[in-house]
């Protein structure tokens, strides 16, 4: 038996007699699912080390974050405050030991109530060295002009010739060329 196709009138009967399907939703956005876990988990633990990383410079003032960097946050497993490993460009490690109390209090403002109860410092290089380390002022290079060549030279009048003056005279060239007018 040999089935007929229905007339156009007939297909749009029918079309507006059947259900269809509703359309699929798309999916929810990932940071919209994973923000109440993030949050249940930033409560827990905290910020930790990279979040201090991010504002370091913030936190501790531009001349200590050149010379130190916080390597990694460590908490008890019997609760308490945690502690703070910061890795120091070795020198300055006496200078960051003698800070280390208005560190703490930073990185608690930051962090929020106490969260960090102990400094721990290591001396080391830096990775970020490179970049933190502000590039040296270029010198002015090229001739003094004659008047501070003059000067220069009744300066250095009473100096007996030899090694002394000529290091004196390549001093006080240094000195004149990287003078700001």
């Amino acid at each position: 038996m040999a089935r007929t196709l229905p007339t156009p009138a007939e297909a749009a009967r029918i079309l507006t007699e059947m259900r269809t399907k509703p359309q699929r939703r798309p999916p929810p956005v990932a940071a919209r699912a994973l923000s109440s876990m993030l949050k249940t988990l930033d409560a827990k633990y905290g910020r930790g080390a990279d979040g201090l990383k991010a504002h370091w410079s913030e936190i501790v003032g531009a001349n200590l974050a050149r010379r130190t960097e916080p390597v990694k946050l460590t908490t008890p497993r019997t609760g308490g405050g945690a502690s703070l490993e910061i890795r120091v460009d070795g020198p300055a490690a006496t200078i960051v030991q003698h800070q280390a109390g208005d560190i703490l209090a930073r990185v608690n403002l930051f962090l929020g109530g106490t969260a960090v109860e102990r400094l721990r410092i290591v001396q080391g290089p830096l990775r970020n060295a490179a970049r933190l380390r502000a590039a040296p002022r270029p010198r002015p290079r090229g001739p003094l002009d004659v008047a501070k060549e003059q000067a220069l030279a009744e300066s250095l009048a009473a100096v007996p010739d030899g090694a002394l003056k000529d290091a004196l005279t390549r001093l006080g060239r240094e000195i004149l060329r990287g003078e700001r007018t």
